[in-house]
């Protein structure tokens, strides 16, 4: 169905491109399109002498109205985000193929929800947020083809195109594809997401309408890590096991996968319009639809040992689905003196759960978790001299999940070059349901559980100057922080031949203590002649909860590199190094029935040091990447991991290009 529509739309948009071709005026003052000449005529050579846009004309617009424009500039920050996930992974640290999990190197509390969702966090890095989908203003049509290579058979490939079909209509399409078999057994990456979606305004400028549909599947092999010989063989650095396939696995019949659906509506109407340029005593009315729908599954062959009794003997399949329909409706009102003040109330429709009831012998484990939350709030904007102040708050009026949060921000321009913000989040919300109910094929799997909810406070501080520097600062503290840890199996016996033990087994938990946590980040660039030195240094101090709560103290990250134009002009290149480092912590360990991360207490990872070296060039509009990743592991081995039985990265070659076009 997703490839017919892809064809349907782009033949729509071919038509429509040649439609907006402009005509050419014939001697005889008669017009012919661009394509057109008589029968018999000679082919005539057309040059078209129409201007270029500029460059900003081509917008992006966010779903909350934050406007930029298309960046085809080469920069180092563009070789930090040439990655499957398309942005800045400073704080991540990736498994050993695409598109598998990450260990976190640090954390965000700065988002908030008023309900829970599925859970399967690790399958949610690449997953399309609302607030992760742009729409688009464009004055010619606009294609972006991004392309890099992946780990043995496969790639990693997004196409993207938008045109407007008028000035006031903008259409979009895109899909992103992954492909990577990995250099361990069982371990491939198969991944696609499917984007499309529109905006538009009414003549009259009084009707505003954003929508989008996302449709995603997030497959993974998985092989539960490394047996705990051949993890010995991986730390001995023996040139036998240089093939990583030869490297023995806990099991070679696993997978999971995620696959998820949204339709996304907003839109407003100008009942009032106000004055048109200050937009001074408006009114409007709003609504908002977010309908997402998910479904996770775990799928076995046969039992692992170190994951417990099972109650099957083969075939394991674990599946659950969860569908959210949320409509928000909002009135506001916008006067010169007192700001933006908007009521809103939302109401929302979940369902998460099973197929069938669990009957045990102490007790029954329901299958659905179901209702309807109805929630009021407000939202506040006002610009104050140099300040710009905005505040969101909302409470859900129900007895089954209560939640609340309120967001406020001040943001200050400094002058042309700073501007300063502070932050304050304050949220009260459920744990993600699979904390709350779970059910498996494997015993110790299943549970039903009343958690409190987990209330957080994040107050934040940013500076961004590119004379200075750019700083953030979060003081974040946690009260029932939620988490997945190990707990003692009475029954688990330990292999004596593999090492293999289910004597400690994963289960859900709420701590009742405190988590406080303190992040400091700081980046600056320093240039000298065609040399640049980008540094950025994060520092971190879990003060409360570290039982519970582990990142490394100190991760920096340092790129020295060279840049210049070549060849008239013709190529700009950027070349050097880049250098990671983190120091030595508790990694959390990677669970791939739950697709979540869990506490443990006998493995620290080791701090270890990176270094990749790139070249990159821009030519026109196209810009190339080239990449020898760790490739200090060619001189001295790998034997580095990202989390207990996870082997780090090996050597690599990789390179692709990202390609702006502009009709």
């Amino acid at each position: 169905m997703i490839r017919q529509i892809t064809i349907i739309f782009f033949l729509v948009i071919s038509f429509a491109s040649f439609a907006q071709q402009r005509q050419l005026q014939r001697r005889d003052g008669n017009t012919l399109g661009t394509n057109n000449r008589e029968i018999g005529d000679a082919p005539k050579t057309v040059i078209d002498n129409r201007e270029k846009p500029p460059i900003e004309d081509y917008k992006i617009i966010s779903v909350d109205n934050d406007t930029t424009y298309v960046d085809t500039t080469l920069t180092i920050y563009k070789d930090y985000k040439y990655n499957y996930l398309r942005r800045d992974n400073f704080e991540l640290l990736p498994f050993s193929n695409v598109g598998q999990a990450y260990t976190k190197l640090a954390w965000d509390f700065d988002e908030v929800d008023l309900l829970p969702d599925l859970g399967a966090r690790e399958k949610h890095y690449s997953y399309y947020e609302v607030e992760d989908i742009f729409y688009y203003n464009v004055p010619t049509p606009f294609t972006e083809l991004f392309f890099k290579t992946t780990f043995e058979q496969g790639q990693n490939v997004d196409a993207f195109f938008t045109t407007n079909m008028t000035p006031r209509l903008n259409l979009f399409i895109g899909y992103r594809g992954l492909r990577s078999l990995g250099r361990y057994q069982n371990l491939m990456s198969s991944q696609g997401a499917f984007r499309i979606g529109g905006s538009f305004e009414s003549k009259n400028n009084r009707y505003h309408l954003k929508t989008h549909f996302v449709s995603q599947d997030t497959n993974n092999e998985e092989n539960g890590g490394l047996t705990p010989i051949a993890a010995q063989q991986f730390l001995a650095k023996d040139e036998e096991f240089d093939d990583r396939s030869l490297l023995g696995v806990n099991f070679e019949d696993a997978e999971n996968m995620l696959y998820t659906k949204r339709f996304f509506l907003k839109h407003h109407y100008k009942v009032v319009k106000g004055n048109d340029s200050t937009q001074n005593n408006q009114i409007r009315i709003g609504h908002t639809l977010n309908f997402t729908d998910k479904e996770y599954w775990y799928n076995q062959t046969s039992p692992f040992f170190g994951y417990g009794e099972s109650y099957k003997n083969s075939n394991l399949r674990d599946e659950v689905e969860y569908q959210r329909v949320s409509n928000l409706l909002y009135a506001e009102y916008r006067n010169n003196l007192l700001g933006e003040i908007a009521f809103q109330v939302k109401h929302s429709n979940y369902n998460y759960g099973y197929q069938r009831k669990l009957i045990l012998d102490s007790t029954t484990i329901n299958n659905r978790i179901k209702g309807d939350i109805v929630s009021v709030g407000g939202r506040y904007h006002k610009k104050i001299g140099g300040f710009n102040l905005t505040g969101d708050a909302m409470i859900n009026l129900s007895e089954e999940f209560s939640g609340n949060y309120l967001k406020a921000k001040a943001r200050y321009r400094i002058n042309d070059d700073a501007v300063a913000d502070a932050g304050l989040v304050i949220n009260s919300s459920a744990p993600n349901f699979n904390f709350l109910l779970f059910q498996s094929d494997y015993v110790n799997y299943n549970w039903q559980n009343d958690f409190d909810n987990i209330q957080k406070q994040d107050l934040s501080v940013n500076l961004k100057s590119k004379k200075w520097a750019n700083v953030s600062a979060h003081l974040t503290q946690i009260n029932n922080f939620t988490y997945f840890g190990l707990k003692d199996n009475p029954n688990g016996v330990t292999d004596t031949i593999t090492g293999i033990s289910p004597v400690q087994m994963v289960k859900p938990a709420q701590y009742d203590g405190n988590v406080g946590y303190l992040k400091l980040k700081a980046n600056r660039k320093f240039e000298f002649q065609n040399f640049n030195l980008d540094n950025t240094l994060m520092y971190q101090n879990v003060f409360e909860g570290e039982e519970v709560f582990r990142v490394p103290e100190f991760v920096t990250r340092n790129s020295l590199y060279y840049e210049d134009f070549w060849f008239d002009k013709a190529l700009f290149l950027q070349t050097g190094f880049v250098y990671n480092y983190f120091t030595s912590f508790q990694a959390n360990a990677y669970d791939p029935v739950l697709a979540e991360s869990y506490v443990q207490n006998s493995f620290e990872l080791e701090g270890f040091h990176r270094l990749d070296y790139f070249f990159n060039a821009k030519i026109d509009q196209a810009r190339l990447f080239f990449k020898l990743e760790n490739f200090i592991s060619i001189f001295d081995g790998n034997n580095n991991f990202v989390a207990p039985m996870q082997p780090y990265r090996d050597f690599a070659i990789r390179f692709g290009i990202v390609w702006d076009f502009f009709l």
